[in-house]
This record gives C-alpha cells, sequence and structure tokens, in this order.
C-alpha cells in the first residue's frame, strides 16, 4: 500500500478560457485583483499547499510558448519552488482542455485536482478536505448548498419542479479523481463527444464525465462560499474585497 508520503497528487489549473462575458477583451485569467493576476491566486496556493506534488498549467495555445519560456527561467522570483511540470494549450470546449492536461501527466500521480483557474480563492482547509474524501471514495467535487431556493422550469419558463433545498449544491472545483478513474473516464467521453453534442448533453464538469462513463458515486464535500467563480463584470467586485482576506 502506499505511504501518505509516496501518494503524489498533481493539480490541473484551467486558465485557458476567453471570458467572453467578462466584456473587457482580456482573458478574464489575466485581469489583476489587487495588483495580481486572477489565474496566479489559486496557482500559489497549489504551489504552497503541502499536499499537492505537482501542478499541469493550461492556457491559451497562443500563450503556451510565453509561459514554457517562464517556467523555463523559473518565473523569476514570484515562486521559489515551481511543482509546474507542463504547461498545455487549451481546447475548444472545457473537456478538451482538461483532456490535454491529463494527457500530459508523465509522471506518478495518484490523484488528479481539477480546478478552474477563475476561482482564485480556494484555500489549504479544502484541498485536505477533498484529499481525505478522495482517498476514502476516490471521487469527490468541492461545492457549498445552496441558499436560494432552485427552480427547474420547462422550455418556455414555466416552473416545473422545485427541488428540496436540503439536497441542492452549488458545485465548484477543484474536483478530485483517482487519476486512472479520471484518465478512463475522459477517453471514453471524449470518444463519444459528437454523440453527447448531437443529444443535446452539454459536458459542464469533470464529475458529469465520470457519471456518462461509469457508475463510480461521486461524493460532494463543502469548500467555502468564498471560492467564488469570477465570470462577470459584478464578480470582480467581489473578488477585490475577498483579496483583502486572501493569503
Amino acid at each position: 500500500m502506499t505511504s501518505a508520503s509516496e501518494i503524489r497528487n498533481t493539480a490541473v489549473v484551467l486558465a485557458a478560457g476567453r471570458g467572453s462575458r467578462m466584456k473587457t477583451g482580456t482573458p478574464k485569467q489575466y485581469l489583476e485583483i489587487a495588483g495580481k493576476p486572477l489565474y496566479k491566486y489559486c496557482l500559489d496556493t497549489f504551489e504552497k499547499s503541502t499536499l499537492i506534488t505537482d501542478i499541469v498549467l493550461v492556457v491559451p495555445e497562443e500563450d503556451v510558448a510565453r509561459f514554457r519560456e517562464e517556467l523555463r527561467k523559473g518565473f523569476g522570483e514570484s515562486i521559489k519552488e515551481c511543482k509546474i511540470r507542463a504547461v498545455v494549450p487549451g481546447g475548444r470546449e472545457r473537456y478538451n482542455s482538461v483532456n490535454n492536461a491529463l494527457q500530459a501527466i508523465e509522471w506518478p500521480c495518484d490523484y488528479v485536482f481539477i480546478h478552474d483557474g477563475a476561482r482564485p480563492f480556494i484555500d489549504e482547509d479544502s484541498i485536505r478536505r477533498l484529499y481525505e474524501a478522495v482517498k476514502e471514495c476516490g471521487a469527490c467535487v468541492a461545492g457549498m448548498p445552496s441558499k436560494d431556493t432552485v427552480k427547474i422550469t420547462d422550455e418556455n419558463g414555466i416552473v416545473a419542479q422545485t427541488p428540496d433545498r436540503s439536497h441542492v449544491w452549488i458545485i465548484q472545483t477543484p474536483q478530485v479523481f483517482e487519476r486512472k478513474l479520471i484518465t478512463d473516464a475522459y477517453a471514453a467521453v471524449t470518444e463519444h463527444a459528437e454523440e453527447y453534442a448531437a443529444r443535446g448533453i452539454p459536458i459542464t464538469d469533470d464529475a458529469m464525465i465520470v457519471e456518462l462513463s461509469t457508475d463510480h458515486p461521486v461524493k460532494l464535500i463543502e469548500a467555502s462560499y468564498s471560492n467564488i467563480k469570477v465570470t462577470t463584470p459584478e464578480d470582480l467586485a467581489i473578488a477585490e474585497a475577498l483579496a483583502s482576506s486572501h493569503p
């Protein structure tokens, strides 16, 4: 059995989005929050984490060469002990980007933490809870119980169902999986991606990849309400406020 000291965890940081809903003309992951690029917040957290041993950084294809050169130079003085093992290009869809990252993992890896670079405020306590859970169940996802009542509508916007709020969660990242489980699941779903598209099934997160291709249960683990995703201009103001309390 692998001892705790031998377990290797790879964090995949997705920073390849276009950020069309931000309407700034600049990819949102590069926007500065309190003087620091958005994606660098979570990247620095994974760099400092005692549980993360390796990192794959996913960036727009046109930026790969620049980031690889910065990696070769050690990112100057900004990172004392760089854990980034690979810089890979993003794909057309999020799941394509994740698949590119999974294919780049050529080193020993037990568990993969897949995280959106647009969620800057993931913290070490949440990473640890997810790590303890994935060791037990093989697949877990960060999230928080919904504070709001949620309505399910029909195609005309008419309320069709009101689910019990006690069972409704807002899903976040990291989403964490045993490496073979998520790699095999991505391979299976990628092979049939056109079929899912034809059936009108959008693939929106990594847990859905596992749900579509396996019968493996995925456990929800509480992270933090501060673990927001910066998507719209309104989110930037919230992020600025949260940045002041983020280490």
